[in-house]
């Protein structure tokens, strides 16, 4: 049975990238709210259609960590390489046809779905500059899935520290034009946001070269696209890359019918989300370790083990959220002061920031099962549940927001009506035992 400490050993250094990954977001969120409120705003549109989109390059590489993680418990390193080369290919092409859509259809879908003329003009100047972070971050995600699947996740911290300090920096040069660089505002964080996915990519690429096995494994080591190899990454990844698109949309569906509560309402959600993010970071992290080490103990033939590992995973998850959780309960004007000075502001936010803290407790237990099912290789389950699920979601929100609109508080519950749907589901299937009969 995996220990304690062999699950924390391959989940701190993911932990500390998603930190960095999510200091992209905080300081962003943190130095717009210096900005406007109208800036705050649409950097929450502008930042959860960028992540919505992003999530269909992530979703195809958790496919690829699925089969690299199956091929590293079986033992079959050369079998890893063909899984990475395709993979890094398939991405780069993908990145390179949606940010042509994106470069056309942005303004266009911001001039459909946004009412508030200033945030409309907010969010497509951040976006003009975001969209160019596709190519680097999909490539990126595919060296994460191969060092996550072969439980080689050292890279993963200093790449994380790089991300996180560029961001920082290029953040304070660029938003508020110090040192002698030009004042962009919301312009400069989309800049910022690209320029350290640049970095955090050179880093990996270069480190590969220089520390990993490429002949163990067979990486850059192919003369032609295997469309056999891709479309088995595919059959496993796209049911996910569908259900995070998704996933994400609906809460880029969940912020366009705020702003039409206001530009304080959006404002508030966008302090809200950067908190509820700041807060997952922990369950997120042990999700992603969940995912590979199932994979792996299958591929080993340990598939008796998989729900006594899930379960001691989940105990982790809310020991490490915890603390954190209940910080927030109870100092929420502490945490919304990072966003925002304005005092009227972080008091309108404490409601919604002490729903966040109660709802990641639900979260911190219920995406890790999730995670565990997906693991197993029956993305297509899960895939159902997630669709079944945000279904609910957003008839929730859509009845707060339009057909009977509530406080923003109110609409925030939602949070809830998702992850005990969610978390309620992958638990009764994992208990069921039917995906013991997955091979992949």
């Amino acid at each position: 049975m995996t220990s304690n400490k062999e699950i924390l050993k391959i989940t701190y250094p993911i932990l500390l990238t998603l930190i960095a990954q999510n200091l992209i977001n905080i300081t962003n969120t943190a130095f717009l709210g210096r900005v406007g409120e109208v800036e705050l705003g649409a950097s929450a549109i502008g930042g959860v259609f960028y992540f919505a989109i992003y999530m269909v390059g992530f979703g195809f590489s958790q496919g690829a960590q699925i089969l690299i993680g199956r091929r590293n418990g079986e033992k079959n390193y050369d079998k890893i390489g063909p899984l990475f080369n395709n993979g890094l290919v398939f991405n780069l092409v993908l990145s390179a046809i949606i940010f042509g859509i994106s470069l056309i259809g942005v303004p266009v879908l911001m001039k459909l779905v946004v009412s508030s003329e200033p945030v409309y003009k907010a969010s497509v100047a951040y976006l003009n500059w975001r969209i160019y972070g596709y190519f680097f971050a999909f490539a990126g995600v595919i060296f994460r899935s191969f060092y996550v699947g072969v439980t080689q996740t050292k890279v993963l911290t200093t790449s994380a520290i790089l991300m996180a300090i560029s961001n920082i920096l290029f953040d304070y040069l660029l938003i508020f034009g110090n040192w002698g660089f030009p004042k962009m505002g919301i312009e400069g964080a989309g800049i910022s946001s690209v320029i350290a996915e640049v970095v955090t990519l050179l880093y990996v690429v270069i480190y590969t070269f220089q520390k990993t096995d490429i002949q163990i494994y067979g990486l850059f080591l192919f003369k032609k696209i295997d469309f056999k190899t891709i479309w088995q990454m595919l059959e496993l990844s796209v049911f996910i890359m569908f259900q995070y698109f998704i996933s994400i949309s609906t809460w880029f569906v969940f912020f366009i019918l705020i702003e039409h509560m206001g530009e304080r309402p959006l404002a508030i959600s966008n302090i809200g989300r950067g908190m509820y993010i700041l807060l997952m970071i922990p369950a997120s992290a042990l999700a992603t370790t969940t995912n590979t080490l199932v994979s792996n103990i299958i591929g080993a033939g340990k598939k008796e083990e998989v729900v006594k590992l899930i379960n001691k995973i989940t105990l982790l998850s809310v020991a490490m959220a915890l603390p954190l959780i209940l910080l927030t309960f109870l100092f929420p004007e502490l945490f919304a002061h990072i966003y925002t000075d304005d005092k009227g502001l972080i008091a309108a936010c404490i409601p919604v920031m002490k729903i966040v803290a109660i709802a990641n407790l639900i979260f911190a237990i219920s995406f890790v099962v999730f995670n565990g099912i997906s693991g197993t290789g029956n993305t297509k389950t899960a895939f159902a549940m997630e669709l079944f699920t945000l279904t609910l979601y957003i008839s929730f929100v859509y009845y707060t927001t339009i057909i009977r609109p509530s406080s923003i508080e109110v609409v925030w519950l939602s949070e809830f009506v998702y992850w005990i749907t969610m978390g309620s589901l992958a638990y009764l299937y994992l208990i069921k035992g039917s995906w013991r009969k997955k091979e992949i």
